[in-house]
């Protein structure tokens, strides 16, 4: 356990000046600072004009001059979790045949994500069915094992991107 964890809680750089509230342009020169504070740290981070205007007499433990970075933007989910989930819901609760390919490929596809955990495959009916179960709800999916061959996964994969795509 690290002692510094509780004594030195991390603070992150703001995107914003602590005194004027202005947003930090990229590249911008700012101040950081730091405080004690009872029995921790308190972080400002300033703009050029801010720290020019500072109270002097109020001298910070550390501080320090650096650029703006903005945060990298979070790249986009590639595939959102809640869609398939439920267009796999919508197909398993219709119930019908034609969709087999569709439910096996986004349920595997959840699988990949780890919503849903194939916990057996059960061989006993006609037609073989894998048992998932969501990760988090515990709810319990039967999906057909339809054993796609090579040459037709491509064309399943489209109609699953459709599928996709007209549910956003």
């Amino acid at each position: 356990m690290n002692p510094l964890a509780n004594d030195w809680p991390i603070k992150h750089r703001a995107d914003t000046c602590a005194r004027t509230g202005r947003a930090f342009e990229p590249g911008e020169q700012f101040y950081t600072l730091l405080f004690r504070e009872g029995e921790g740290f308190r972080r400002e981070d300033l703009s050029e004009e801010a720290w020019t205007q500072r109270n002097e007499n109020i001298r910070p433990f550390s501080f320090w001059k650096t650029r703006y970075e903005p945060p990298p933007a979070e790249p986009p989910e590639p595939l959102a979790k809640e869609n398939a989930e439920d267009i796999l819901r919508r197909l398993l609760a219709g119930n019908d045949p034609a969709h087999a390919n569709s439910c096996y490929v986004l349920a595997v596809m959840l699988e990949r994500k780890r919503v849903l955990k194939q916990i057996k495959t059960d061989q006993a009916g006609e037609r073989p069915v894998l048992i998932y179960e969501h990760a988090k709800s515990g709810d319990v999916f039967i999906v057909p094992d339809v054993r796609l061959r090579l040459d037709e996964i491509e064309h399943v994969q489209n109609e699953v991107a459709q599928l996709l795509r007209s549910a956003t």
